[in-house]
Parts: structure tokens; sequence; C-alpha cells
């Protein structure tokens, strides 16, 4: 297995250490439940150095990346990113990534850790297709960076204490923003984004002082309740947002549509990879949709591959759950699944066959908790995205 920069960090710190996508990484050092409610109440700190980076530049990495992307880069003046799509030409996700622009003609993508080898052939692939390819350069620099996420309420109160910068404060950013900032003389970024609905950063160094940084980061919010959190608290704390996971909501047989994820699609910007199947299916509707769901009674938590069922006498499998945990914040099972339309509506009565028994559950609107949307306001619910 593959270890990053951490592994010795998280060693030391005596983390339960699992397999992942061929990665060996920490699922847990205290507990899941104790590592969750420090993130929704105060803040915790994930290695998420195992993501890829892809850089593209130059005068036409722009439209390059708008033609492979369903999101309009249009709309990014460089220090801004936004979360977005790579689609095949059936509609089909590829990835879901962000995408930042860093300069004039620069852009960063970080991309899932499963996903990077797929990412960047098909990238690859694209841009040798493309008719002003000699204008793009794209360089898979993954192993050169590692990469925290520091997440939670107390986050934004500790972390202008650990880095330098001579343009705008980490604290001050705005949601999906990035700057350059400094640790120790060397150059690092530093986002406002996430993937716990939480507010929170996630920050980008050179693998050589990603290890200093943790440590600084822990030392420096100790007093806030900051806590080392590992991939188990990272599950639950997304799944409540409503976050999808490559692999469980998004794969090559699912699109942004389906996924209710057509926010991200930018339909006003031209053509681009996917764009004529997936204005096929928003005409058509969709055969399935992605719908959030939360147990009503006494059962074990729901988890993925478990079945779904329509409610009633006469009931029949109508899905498969993607995604399902228990709750730490609500107390509850909690999952989402693809179901009909017509099974996908809020208050809709399903049932979840856990250990080959029905449970009852019941459709809700997504997201089953709120957090980085009541700090700012102005972010569309879901455009916190990030892997």
């Amino acid at each position: 297995m593959k270890h990053t920069c951490l592994y010795t960090a998280h060693q030391q710190a005596g983390a339960k250490l699992i397999e992942f996508g061929g990665w060996e990484m920490p699922v847990y050092y205290t507990s899941i439940l104790d590592e969750h409610q420090a993130v929704r109440t105060a803040a915790g700190l994930f290695d998420i150095s195992h993501m890829g980076e892809i850089r593209a530049r130059g005068a036409d990495a722009a439209g390059f990346l708008n033609f492979v992307l369903t999101n309009d880069l249009r709309k990014l003046p460089p220090g801004l990113g936004q979360y977005t799509l790579l689609c095949n030409p059936r509609g089909a996700v590829v990835d879901d990534l962000y995408v930042y622009q860093t300069g004039p003609a620069e852009f960063l993508l970080v991309v899932n850790a499963s996903r990077l080898d797929a990412d960047a052939q098909w990238l690859q692939q694209r841009l040798a297709e493309f008719p002003k390819a000699g204008g793009v350069e794209l360089k898979n620099e993954s192993d050169d960076f590692g990469a925290v996420a520091l997440q939670g309420p107390a986050a934004a109160g500790f972390i202008d204490g650990c880095f330098q910068s001579t343009t705008k404060a980490p604290s001050r950013l705005r949601k999906n923003e990035i700057v350059r900032c400094h640790f120790d003389g060397q150059p690092v970024f530093v986002s406002r984004t996430g993937y716990t609905g939480e507010d929170g950063f996630e920050i980008m160094a050179p693998v050589q002082i990603t290890a200093p940084i943790w440590n600084k980061l822990l030392e420096a919010g100790h007093p806030a309740g900051l806590k080392p959190a590992g991939l188990g608290a990272r599950d639950t704390l997304r799944t409540e947002a409503c976050y999808p996971l490559y692999g469980h909501e998004l794969n090559e047989n699912t699109t942004p549509i389906e996924a209710g994820l057509g926010f991200f699609v930018a339909w006003n910007k031209g053509d681009f990879i996917g764009r004529a199947a997936l204005a096929a299916q928003k005409a058509a509707g969709p055969a399935k949709k992605l719908a959030a769901f939360k147990m009503t009674g006494r059962s074990a938590p729901p988890r993925p591959q478990y079945s779904i069922w329509s409610a009633g006498p006469k009931s029949e499998r109508i899905g498969e759950v993607t995604s399902g945990t228990q709750s730490p914040t609500l107390g509850l099972g909690i999952g989402l699944g693809y179901v009909p339309p017509k099974y996908a509506a809020a208050n809709t009565p399903i049932a979840i066959e856990i250990r080959g028994k029905p449970f009852p559950a019941v459709i809700i609107p997504k997201p089953f908790y709120r957090g980085v949307e009541k700090r700012f306001s102005n972010a569309p619910a879901g455009v916190s995205f990030t892997h």
C-alpha cells in the first residue's frame, strides 16, 4: 500500500490504519464519534495528501478546461475555485473535482485519489484532440504535494497564526477562495473549502513541509479543541452534508443530472464533453434520482449496497443504498441511494432491507445537516464540495 507524507505522524499518534483505495490511511485516532463531534463543535484536522493535484497552464488552458469540465471557468477570477465534473460523451462522471484559478493562465485541479490515473490519462487524451493543444501545458504534480484539511467552526480563529501572507489572511478568505501563503519560507496554497459541511480550510504544500504544517496546526488549535480526525469521521460528516463520494454516488454510469448536481453544469457556456447527452437527459427526465432518507424506527444503520424497497403491501425493490451510516449529529440512521423519480419526493415512505428484513424509512430533503451554508449565506447549498 502507498503511504502519505504524514504516515509516520499517524503512527506516532496511535491511529487505527486501514486500506483505502490503495493507501494506508487513518480511519480514527480516538473514535469516529469523538472526531465527528470535534469537527461539528470545534475543529478537526484531516490528512488529504492522497488526493491528486494536476496543473494546467498556458494561453489556451482555460478554453481546454472549459471544454472538458461541466462548470464555467469564465466565472473564476484568479484566486477563486469551483466544484465541477469531468464527464464522458455519454454524460457520465469520470470524476468530480475542484478547480482553482491560481493565476491569469494557471489552474490547479484537485482530484480524487482513486481517480488520479484515470483523470490524468483522460485529460491527456482529450488534450491530444484539442485544436489549440499547443497552448496548454498539463502536469500531474501529485507527488510534489501534501495536503491537510482543517475543518470546523473554530478553525478560522487560529489558522492565521500558522501562515504568513502578504495579500490576504486565510481567515478573511471567502468561500471557495484560494491564496498563496508561506510556511517556513516556502509557498503553500490555502483555500476556504472542505468536505465536512462545516467552515474550514484546505492547505496544499510541498511534501517536505506537510508534516511540520500538520504539527503546527495541531499545536495552535489545541486550546480551541482541535483534534486529528480520520476517514471514519470524514465519511459520517460528508454523508450528513449529502456530499457525493466517487465510487458510491458517482461513477462512469451515473450523470450529474441523476446525482442532483445540475447546478454545476453550465448550459450557456457553449459545447463541452457530455453536453448533448446531458441536455437530452434533462429534457426527457432521468430514469433515477439520488435521494436522501432517514430511518423512522429502531434499526441497525443502513449501509452501502443494502436494498431499497417501496412501502406498502405490494412492495418492490426500487434501488440500492449508495452511502449509509448512523448519524452522530442526528442520532439516527441516514443514507443516500438512487430510486425512480416517483419515489424521490420528500416524505415518500420506503423500506431499507437490513439483514434480510425491511425497516421503515422516509425520503427527506437534502442535506441532513447545514453548517457551512449558515456561515456563508450567499453560497448555494452544496457549493462546498471538495474531497
